[in-house]
Order: structure tokens, then sequence, then C-alpha cells
């Protein structure tokens, strides 16, 4: 079963009166771009649904100056640097770069159409005219401190540039307005207008690094243009006497991110980073997680159609010829088998069975894989003959850890897991999943992992609540899951609080009638109002009113976030007769800044390091589930075979 999918939708509550109205929670897929694993919400019989339109195919604008001349040598590290290359004026006799015409002045706006928040002052314009509209807008003051419409306006073309313009020729336009500064100013522009421009630049360049950090580490071509403009403002002369302090920001800032160019000497090889489903071992478990990037590399078990298996070093963003490469070297394959028509394919395979061919070009297939799914290399000709492999838990009913550890304990652990994977997605992540943006699904890997790990605990409730064969023992572990939702929203994880109460709202689990009339009517109850909050008529409305009156730190239900850009994107157009939709880009963007504040705070919790509770931590990381509904529900009527 794929991640928050096929989830069960009842028409209401299961438990006795009070009725409830509307319905109970069950999943709803989020369009977006075609992935293995999907992130679904409950469904919302009343609420909202996106404006009519159709989404753009946006193609790159022409570029609106002339391409300047190759370097005549590749740009170099900023700390391979001498001090004389980088003091003012330290490269007098260096050529200078051609500089371009002067941009067209913005043509009248048309009326737009409004999103649904507050946008800034700022009107449409073509995706080649608003960064030359942005660094008009920009005061002649340093990299902050500006008037609240310049800020926003800034934020909201760094975070969405990438819907109209790629970052690539976003930073060369960036790089041409710095040359035409410093150059011949047009004769329309007013004395210091060249110097009031160069700080506009550094003050883009500035917000655009502090924001993007390591996802340039993946953008050779990105790097080289921020590189080659980072050279041209360190010997600025009038830009360092006056901005100091800035540009010194600039100078850590670029060495902070450790751009990558192509003509330089590759990094040392990283250490190889596990990813939590794929790796039992404690000692990974354990330790902190950190963000994942597409040139990591990662483990992974390839298996055969017998079940035996190769284990594999691959980056983290290999396309799917590259895993097989590396899958054939094992096995030893000669290159004359590789080419005739038994060549490899590479399948997943779900615990259900189902099977999925991936296309040679496909990637980052690792972070796509279902809760139990495996990767399968096998000729054509075997691919029907393919089978899941046996449950990796044993299905025999019995105690488990969650029936020796206290409710505080696994909630606690669960909120600080959690919020170590929520720190690891980038904010930009949430944008590229929903608007398929250029740097393409190996960017979203962090956010992938935590729909998945949303989708695992989900889950767990089920595999512990099913494996627990005495009735009494089955509704005591009823009452603790309870229990460790009300410790969850109590900690303010409120995606661990809707993975337990979906969960407990299964259909294998909700049929278990004589289990549920054994809960204590204050547990009954309490429930009820997790049901009522979760309920997702008027668009989620109690969940919303709930989680405004929280203060950061605090654990969003991610996939709603996910609901709402979708409408975003789906509800109006990025293009509106060639201008860009800057109302509907502000309103992307103030998504995306909610997403900064829950986490604008560090999260604090007092968890021992005595073995029991590092034993609950692995317990807690490592979960083994069940995510095959018919094999839950097979349980379920084991358990109680005349429940309704």
């Amino acid at each position: 079963m794929k991640p928050l999918e096929k989830l069960l939708k009842k028409p209401g509550s299961h438990l006795p009166p009070p009725p409830r109205t509307g319905a109970t929670p069950a999943p709803l897929p989020v369009p977006r771009r075609r992935s293995l694993s999907p992130p679904l919400l409950p469904d919302d019989p009343g609420g909202p649904r996106p404006i009519e339109g159709r989404c753009l195919e946006l193609r790159p604008p022409p570029h609106p100056f002339p391409t300047p001349p190759p370097p005549e040598a590749p740009p170099r590290s900023p700390s391979a640097l001498s001090p004389s290359e980088l003091s003012p004026g330290g490269d007098r006799d260096r050529e200078p770069l051609p500089s371009p015409e002067p941009p067209p002045p913005l043509p009248p706006p048309p009326a737009a159409a409004r999103c649904c928040c507050c946008c800034p002052p700022a009107a449409p314009a073509p995706p080649e005219r608003l960064l030359t509209a942005l660094l008009e807008r920009l005061p002649a003051g340093g990299a902050h401190g500006r008037g609240c419409g310049a800020d926003s306006l800034l934020d909201d073309i760094v975070l969405t540039h990438s819907l109209f313009l790629p970052t690539e020729r976003f930073l060369q336009q960036l790089h041409q307005h710095f040359v035409l500064a410093g150059g011949s100013p047009p004769a329309c522009w007013e004395e210091g207008a060249g110097l009031r421009r160069k700080r506009a630049v550094l003050a883009v360049l500035l917000h655009f690094l502090e924001t993007y950090k390591g996802l340039l580490q993946e953008e050779e071509s990105a790097g080289k243009v921020i590189k080659e403009l980072y050279l041209l403002i360190m010997k600025d002369t009038a830009l360092y006497h006056e901005l100091e302090d800035d540009i010194l920001k600039l100078h850590q800032l670029v060495e902070t991110v450790e751009l990558k160019v192509a003509d330089e000497t590759p990094p040392p090889s990283k250490q190889v980073k596990p990813l939590f489903r794929h790796f039992r071992r404690i000692d990974s478990c354990l330790q902190t997680r950190v963000a994942f990037r597409g040139s990591d590399e990662i483990f992974c078990r390839v298996y055969m159609p017998d079940h035996s298996y190769v284990t594999i070093r691959s980056r983290l963003s290999a396309s799917v010829q590259d895993i097989l490469a590396s899958v054939t070297e094992k096995l030893q394959y000669s290159e004359e088998q590789g080419a005739r028509e038994d060549a490899l394919v590479l399948v997943t395979v779900a615990s259900s069975g189902e099977k999925a061919v991936l296309q040679p070009s496909e990637e980052c297939v690792f972070t796509t894989l279902g809760i139990n799914s495996h990767l399968f290399a096998c000729t054509r000709d075997a691919f029907d003959s393919l089978v899941p492999l046996p449950e990796e838990i044993p299905v025999v009913p019995g105690d488990t850890e969650i029936h020796r550890v206290e409710p505080e304990d696994i909630a606690n652990h669960l909120t600080a897991f959690h919020w170590e994977l929520f720190r690891c997605i980038h904010e930009l992540e949430f944008v590229d999943y929903v608007f398929h943006g250029e740097r393409g699904r190996r960017e979203t890997a962090n956010l992938e992992l935590l729909l998945q790990r949303c989708s695992e605990v989900q889950h767990w409730v089920g595999t512990e609540l099913l494996l627990c064969e005495s009735l009494g023992k089955r509704a005591h572990l009823l009452k603790k899951l309870i229990k460790i939702a009300a410790i969850c929203k109590q900690n303010q994880d409120m995606l661990s609080f809707y993975a337990v109460v979906i969960g407990l709202n299964n259909a294998a689990i909700s049929r278990l009638r004589l289990t549920w009339e054994k809960l204590p009517g204050k547990f009954k109850n309490l429930f009820r109002k997790f049901e009522n909050l979760t309920d997702p008529c008027r668009n989620h409305k109690t969940y919303r009113e709930v989680l405004a009156k929280m203060k950061p730190p605090l654990i969003p239900f991610v996939p709603l976030i996910l609901k709402d850009l979708t409408f975003l994107h789906e509800g109006s157009k990025t293009l509106l007769d060639g201008l860009v939709n800057v109302e509907k880009l502000h309103c992307i963007a103030e998504k995306v800044r909610t997403i900064r504040k829950y986490r604008s705070r560090p999260l604090c919790l007092e968890l021992e390091a005595s073995p029991s509770q590092l034993q609950t931590k692995a317990y807690v990381r490592q979960l083994q589930v069940i995510d095959n509904q018919n094999l839950l529900f097979e349980l379920s009527y084991k358990l109680e075979p005349g429940a309704q």
C-alpha cells in the first residue's frame, strides 16, 4: 500500500451517539506530478474546489539581454582567491563585459484575477521584466530594513521565480543588471542610479543565497553564474566602502553554500546516509536526521525474482538506468547480454502484489517507494512471475514494545523524530512538489520521506492493535493510543496527532465493536473530540482554528499544506495575457512563510538518555508495520468475526 493511500472512507463515526455531522476523515489525493507515493488527505465533501482554469505550460521566455562572452578562465572558489584579487579594483585590467541595452519600460498593467490573500503593491509584468521591476522598487539602502512592500515582493520573487523563470536565467539577468549599472548607464537614468541598481542587485543576491543555501550545491550552472557575479561585486570599490558589512556577509554565504562548479576539483566523497525505512541498524536509527540532497549516496537492496538480492551504493538522484548499471555490474552481466532483448528492467513490487515497471529516465525512485515496497531487477519475461517478499514482521499475535512503554514516552519520541524530519525539509520543496519546479523530484526527497512517515504511523496503529489477540489488552492498547494522540496534540505535533486518529479510523479497526465497547466513556468522548478536530468539513475549519492559536514551534499536518498549494496552483493561472500573476506568487509565498513561522523556534523536549529510553527511541524510529489492507482485514475478522 502506498503512503496515505487507500484508507477507506466511512459514512460516519463508528462510536455510539451522539452522532456527528459530516464525514469521518478519509484520504484524498493531492494532485501533483506523477509519483509512486502520492499523499492523501481526509475527504472534504463540502469544502472548496479549485477555481476553473487550465494549467499553462511555462516555456522559458526569450532572454532580454545579449548573452555576454564566456570568461577567460572558469570561476574559482572564493577561498582560492588571493587578497589582491578580492580587494576593490584588484582586477582593473580585466576586459569588461559588454553592456546590454536597458529593457523597455513596463506596459500599463491589466486587471488580474485576485487570489485569496492580500497581495503586495506590485503590478503584473512579463517574466523577463519582473526582476527589473523588483530592482526599481528596492530603495537605495542596504539589503534589509526596507519597507514592508519591498521586502515582501523580494521574498515572493525569490521563492517563486522558478514557476516562470529558470533559476539560471534569473541569475543571468541579475548578473546583466549589475554589468549594466557598472558600465555606461542609459541616458534616461538619474545621477547615482547606477550605484542604487548595484545595491539592489546585492540585496537580491544576498536574499537569494540566504533562502536557497544547500540547494545550490546541486546546480552547477547556477553556481557558476553566482561566482561570476560574486567576483564583480567584490571588486566594486563603491559598493565595498559603503556596504562593507553586506559584502562580507556575501563572502560568508558563498563560502557556506559550497557552490559547485563543473571545472573545479570534485569534493571528497560524502558519507553514506541511511534511509530510515531501508535500514534496521540501531546505530543508524538513533542518529539525528539530516537533510538529503540529490548527490548524497545511500545503500539499497535490489531483489531478483528468486528473492536473492544485491546491495548497491548509489546517488539518491540516480536514474533507473544508473541503478540497473550498478546491478548489472554486481551480477557480472556481460555487455552483450545487456544489449540483447533480455536486458534487465527495474520494477517496484508492493506488499499487496502491485507491480510497476520504472522507465529508464526516471530519477529519485528511492524516496518514492511505498512503506513495504521493494525494487526488483528482472527481464521482461520474468515480470509476471514476480511476487512480494514474505512479510517483514511476523503476523503472530503477541505483546510488542508498545505494551511495555508509557504513552508519554512514545508520544515525545514521535514528536522529536517528526520534528527532525520536518526541519530537514527545505521550504522550496513544498513549491517544487506541487508546482513541478525545475529542480525536479530530487529536491523533494525530504518532503517525500515525511509523507511516507505519516503513512507509516497510520499503519503502525492498525498493525499493533490487530496483532493484540487478547480483548482486554486490545482495549487497553486502544486507550493508550488515544492517550498518545492527546499528548502529541499537547506537544503541538499535529502530524502525529492526525496520523494516529486516521489510523484508528481505518475500517479494519473501526469494525472491532467489542474492542470499542470496552473503551471507558471518558476516552470515547475524547476520541469524538479528536474526530471533530480532524473533520474535513468547511475546508478543515476546526483544525485551522486550533492551529491558528498555536505558537511555534509546531508540526502541522503537512498534506493539508500541499492541498492548499494545489488549490492555489489550479485556481488561478501563473501567466495572464503574457504577464506574471504577481498576486498568485504572493499567495504561494505567504504559505511558505507560514512554514517558516512554524519552525522559527527550536523544539525543547526533555528526553532521557537511559538504556530504556534509547530502546524506545529505536522502536519509534524503526516502526515495523503491515501496509497490506487485505491482510489487516483478515486479522480483524480473525479477532472479531461477527463484528459489524
